[in-house]
């Protein structure tokens, strides 16, 4: 696969970019394995990681939780075995899941049970 993964590539940042920009909130993060975009994932309500693969035709992404090196290539939906990635290699550990804190309502979980797409 051409440039879907650029191992160089540092991070977006430690939260979804979309997210942080319209203070949003998510689930778990994700990192574009070829530009390392941060967005969120197909369990958050916008699923921004996915929205980014559609627009920029980057089909790899990388785990950007602690503790998780896992990959994913989204146009074989399947997992794919991605090389080491610039650091760091998730968000701070101290970040909240769902995150961020401040942002995250206290019905988070009916608010995803109740999202019709």
């Amino acid at each position: 696969m051409t440039n879907a993964v650029d191992p160089t590539v540092p991070p977006s940042g430690t939260g979804c970019a979309e997210c942080d920009a319209d203070g949003g909130w998510w689930v778990h993060l994700r990192r574009c394995a070829a530009c390392g975009h941060v967005g969120c994932c197909d369990d958050s309500l916008a699923r921004h990681a996915a929205a980014h693969w559609r627009s920029t035709g980057h089909p790899i992404i990388q785990s950007f939780e602690p503790g998780e090196d896992w990959f994913w290539d989204y146009s074989e939906n399947a997992y794919y075995e991605g090389p080491e990635l610039a650091a760091p290699d998730s968000h701070p550990a101290a970040q909240t899941v769902p995150g961020p804190r401040e942002r995250v309502p206290a019905d988070w979980m009916a608010e995803l049970n109740n999202r019709t797409d």
